[in-house]
This record gives C-alpha cells, structure tokens and sequence, in this order.
C-alpha cells in the first residue's frame, strides 16, 4: 500500500488557512460592494482631520532633515530591540554574549560619534546656532 508522503499531512492546515483566509476576504468585500451606501456628495472625497476641514494643499515640502531624524530614529530605535532580547537571556548567554553586546554598543556609540562628528545631529543653520549661543 501506498504511505502518503510526510510533506502531505503537514501541508493541508496551511492550505486550509489560507483558503479560509482568502474566502474571508471575498465574503467580507462582496458583502460591502452589496450592502454598502452609495452615495457622492460633495464631502465624500475630502479627508477628515480632527473636525477641522481641510485647506490648502496636502503636498508639502519638508527639509530633509525631517527624513534624516526619521531614519536615525528607526536605525537607534531598532537596536533597543536587539538589546532588549540579549538583556532576557543574558545568563543564558554568559561571557560570550555579553562581549558580543559590547561590542555591538561600541559600534552603536561609533556611529553616533560619527554622526555627531559630521554635524549630522545639527539641526539650525550655522548662523542660528551662533545667535542661539550668544
């Protein structure tokens, strides 16, 4: 007789998800296409903040530094999670955790000395920051 392979019996929970999950998806925007409000008038299509109604342009400039700050932010933030998961499983770890840490910190301090270093913290002009220091 034939045995079925390992690989089918692990498989058919994933496919049974996924299809439950794709059907789902289907149901619940098909119900919304028929079951749904109809209806364009003027204020539909403007966004809604806070009660305030909108003016102007959405499209605006920002200075670079903005983007800059964002991905120090997200690169620094993103390492408190690394070091957060050494920190729960330190003692597992021992000595050779704790010098790969230190070093990996020594790198994350480097790099701000880096980044401190090229004036990329800055955020005034050069001619404001020496008014705001007189």
């Amino acid at each position: 007789m034939h045995e079925p392979a390992a690989t089918d019996l692990t498989l058919w929970p994933l496919l049974v998800f996924f299809g439950a999950a794709v059907g789902l998806v289907v149901v619940m925007i098909g119900l919304s296409a028929l079951l749904g409000q109809r209806h364009k008038e003027r204020a539909t299509d403007t966004p809604y903040e806070s009660g305030i109604i909108p003016t102007g342009s959405a499209r605006i400039r920002f200075d670079v530094k903005f983007y800059l700050m964002a991905m120090f932010f997200v690169i620094f933030d993103l390492e408190t999670v690394f070091i957060f998961a050494w920190a729960v499983s330190a003692r597992q770890l021992g000595w050779t955790g704790y010098a790969a840490m230190a070093t990996f910190i020594g790198f994350l301090v480097l790099a701000l000395f880096y980044l401190w270093r090229v004036k990329a913290l800055e955020w005034g002009t050069a001619k404001h920051r020496m008014e705001c220091r007189l």
